[in-house]
């Protein structure tokens, strides 16, 4: 692949700080496209004159080109200008329970290299970061480039995160990472980086939002099913954090008080109950009780069963698997249904591992929340699968990263 110029012509990081007014210029552009400087004059209610001088400087650093002429409306067609995407290279980084997806992107957010590989999340951070470092600086060898190209880089992490440091609060899944600082140790090795951390479900309805299902919609829910359960709510256009960035942790609400202890310390949470170890607890023992063939001869074959496990037999017909799969769909739906009625979004979409095995999920989740949440709230209500599915993690990264790269120090 071609080198960008910014692999050879690293941008002074300190021309990325921008004023408000030119954020104002740079946020109208991401969300609308190319604009000419009319149109930014009429979209910010600045003077065109206001306008044009600071684009000019804008272009001259860099930060903004000229991409083309616009349609006339009775005169000289006007130029466009949009985000120059050679301004240097964004990073996504999305990191699960059990793997970390890793992408470099331009300013305008196209995946230009990318790379997913098994992890362990429960290990040093330290030790785990390191290899994320190592695997972004393969994919800039692959550009030819340096680490100095890296403007800005996003990362998902799964746990409670307090967003303005970017450090894990108690996280129960990688108790090694509470208060680790995530944003210094990747600066240490991207030295021209800006580095913004989120919950991992935040960044993929980040990601929905942006390039999904999602786009255009003002207020939805993304539910991610995988080893965990969360929820990433978007309020008018933006990730909504809460307080202190604790928002959406759906999967520490209790369906059944007399179940299992979780991980938090509290007994019947929902992410014990139905998240995929749940289903692959469930699974295994319907297999060893002789009520599957089909589990019982994966499990014969493997030593063990999954989620993906239970969705083949399903898909297969196998009554045990699709019993599990609608128990673990209720108990999420009826989850869903009090925060549909708390909250009336307009859409929910389903993401993560679990949403993988199959439209049983899906219509079993469907279900349990229109029965059980209020006509209004549902009658106008979408519940989907991502349109992002794995993608939407990275694809959220990579927007973190982008809508911090001009205002974090």
């Amino acid at each position: 692949m071609a080198n960008s110029p910014a692999a050879s012509t690293p941008v002074d990081a300190s021309t990325l700080l921008l004023e408000p007014l030119e954020a104002a210029i740079v946020a109208a552009i991401r969300g609308n496209g190319p604009l000419s400087r009319t149109d930014l004059s009429a979209h910010l209610d600045y003077s065109r004159a206001s306008v044009t001088g600071i684009v000019g400087r804008m272009v001259g650093a860099g930060i903004l080109a000229e991409v083309g002429e616009g349609k006339s409306a009775g005169g000289r067609r006007p130029f466009l200008l949009d985000i120059n995407p050679d301004l240097g290279y964004v990073v996504g980084v999305d990191i699960g329970a059990t793997s970390v997806d890793v992408a470099l992107a331009d300013f305008r957010g196209r995946i230009l290299e990318r790379i997913a590989q098994p992890a362990d999340v429960r290990g040093r951070p330290d030790e785990f970061l390191g290899c994320v470092a190592d695997l972004i600086g393969d994919l800039l060898a692959r550009r030819g480039t340096a680490s100095t190209a890296v403007m800005a880089v996003g990362v998902g992490v799964p746990g409670p995160v307090e967003f303005a440091p970017g450090v894990l609060i108690a996280p129960p899944l990688m108790p090694l990472w509470e208060g680790f600082p995530i944003k210094d140790f990747l600066r240490a090795r991207f030295p021209m980086a800006r580095v913004a951390v989120d919950n991992d479900v935040n960044i993929m309805a980040r990601g929905e939002c942006q390039a999904g299902a999602g786009k255009g919609l003002e207020n939805f829910l993304f539910i991610k099913i995988g080893t965990g359960i969360g929820c990433g709510i978007i309020t008018n256009g933006q990730v909504y954090h809460g307080a202190d960035g604790a928002a959406g942790d759906v999967g520490h609400i209790c369906v059944d008080y007399n179940g299992p202890v979780c991980h938090c310390g509290n007994q019947g949470c929902l992410e014990i109950m139905a998240a995929g170890p749940a289903i692959a607890a469930r699974a295994r023992a319907r297999a060893e009780a002789g009520e599957s063939d089909f589990l019982a001869a994966r499990l014969a074959e493997r030593g063990m069963l999954s989620a993906v496990d239970v969705g083949d037999a399903a898909a297969a017909g196998d009554r045990a698997a699709n019993e599990i799969i609608r128990q673990s769909g209720r108990m999420i739906g009826g989850v869903l249904a009090t925060l549909v009625n708390f909250y009336n979004p307009e859409a929910v979409f389903i993401g993560g591992g679990v949403s993988q095995i199959g439209h049983v999920l899906l219509s079993s989740i469907r279900q349990a929340t229109l029965r059980r949440a209020t006509a209004l709230s549902t009658r106008r209500l979408r519940i989907e699968y991502s349109r992002l599915g794995e993608d939407a993690g990275v694809i959220g990264g990579i927007w973190l990263a982008l809508e911090n790269a001009f205002t974090i120090k």
